[in-house]
């Protein structure tokens, strides 16, 4: 069986998010960045917090959507500027990605 890599990524939604469900607030959101649309994409939110989630957490969520960091993987960290057009200031925005691969025997 080829191993694919593909590229997970995680940022924080700071005015909530409306997909797969919607949230009162900040909070965390992982996606697995796949081919097709990104409707279908995985993707895990954690509970509102502007808190990032840990090292563990993160490996929990993406086993939990059939991944694991692919081998010497690290998230490498980013940022950049919220939009301009949020109902807010425009803020400092964190983002990171790390490459993943299938879980053995996982769905994805």
């Amino acid at each position: 069986m080829t191993r694919r890599v593909l590229r997970a990524q995680i940022t924080l939604r700071c005015c909530g998010t409306t997909a797969p469900g919607q949230t009162a607030g900040p909070c965390w959101q992982l996606f697995v960045v796949m081919t097709g649309m990104v409707s279908d994409w995985p993707v895990f939110t954690w509970p509102t917090s502007p808190q990032a989630p840990t090292v563990e957490e993160r490996a929990a969520a993406l086993a939990s959507l059939g991944f694991v960091l692919a081998e010497d993987a690290e998230w490498e960290w980013c940022e950049g500027a919220t939009p301009e057009y949020h109902s807010h200031p425009v803020r400092v925005e964190l983002m990171a990605a790390a490459q993943v691969r299938p879980l053995d025997g996982g769905s994805a």
